[in-house]
């Protein structure tokens, strides 16, 4: 890429640099989401092993992706994310972002879908996916615990815009606590069919921690502050209160982290919370 003087100390034409073309960046769009083999990211992308040697070179070259070796004969290497390349994710959501609202919808600022919008599609297609293995989040109580407990025949992760902010006129957006105290009321029915809950926003650890506390929640609330899990799972989103904020969903994840039920859009909470627990129960029995 050609530079003029001037981009020598210009961070935007130093990152464009580093990102290249519309190829680096679908291959980290890869990364994130756990494909992090040669071979899945040839069969992801449909592209040829020539040119994608030559990206996975150029970003491993640029700090982005480093290599492990996981076979010696013959040799095979994963591509996974640097802290540099992690710090990346936030780009990729905010680019995911602006393209599901300007490009691929009309440029309304919901919290919510259109059923057969772009957005509803691609949420659909997690059904039969493996979350990616490894991924932890900074939880309410300490720690990071993985996003299916291991010892829970299912898992419910619901995603949700943030508690205590006042959304004003952006469509979707409020009802957070009521979604969190309604299934704080159900858990003991969650958990009498072996399913556990994780609650999901991209608000602060901090900020977290004082509603569960006020809340009282017996399930964890866990920060994806970071996009690391809005980038794995390529999660709907829209930016109100100065973030980028998960629009509201609900997963149902049976014991080996597989998909099995997408609940998208969630409009009616009420039914939302009881179709989750219903469909929960159900893996359950059949995991």
């Amino acid at each position: 890429m050609r530079m003029h003087n001037a981009d020598e100390t210009c961070g935007v034409a130093q990152a464009a640099l580093v990102l290249g073309d519309w190829w680096n960046v679908l291959v980290l769009r890869e990364v994130a989401r756990g494909h992090v083999r040669f071979d899945a990211l040839a069969a992801e992308l449909g592209l040829s092993r020539k040119v994608l040697t030559e990206r996975l070179g150029r970003l491993v070259a640029s700090g982005v992706l480093s290599r492990s070796l996981y076979q010696r004969r013959p040799v095979r290497y994963e591509y996974l994310l640097t802290d540099a390349g992690t710090a990346l994710l936030p780009l990729l959501v905010a680019m995911q972002d602006w393209g599901d609202r300007w490009v691929l919808g009309d440029g309304s600022l919901t919290a919510t879908a259109a059923e057969d919008g772009a957005e509803h599609t691609r949420m659909q297609a997690l059904t039969g996916t493996l979350l990616p293995d490894g991924l932890r989040l900074p939880a309410t109580g300490g720690g990071q615990p993985p996003l299916v407990p291991p010892d829970a025949a299912a898992t419910v992760l619901f995603t949700y815009p943030g508690t205590g902010i006042e959304w004003g006129p952006i469509p979707g957006a409020g009802g957070c606590t009521l979604e969190n105290r309604l299934f704080r009321d159900a858990w003991p029915e969650f958990r009498r069919a072996g399913v556990d809950l994780r609650g999901i926003s991209t608000q602060l650890g901090y900020e977290q921690e004082e509603f569960a506390r006020a809340e009282e929640l017996p399930f964890p609330l866990l920060s994806d502050a970071a996009h690391r899990l809005a980038a794995a799972l390529r999660l709907p989103t829209f930016r109100g209160a100065g973030r980028l904020r998960h629009k509201r969903l609900i997963l149902v994840v049976d014991a080996e982290r597989t998909v099995r039920h997408v609940l998208f859009p969630v409009v009616d909470i009420p039914y939302a919370v009881e179709e989750s627990l219903r469909l929960a129960a159900e893996c359950a029995r059949t995991t």
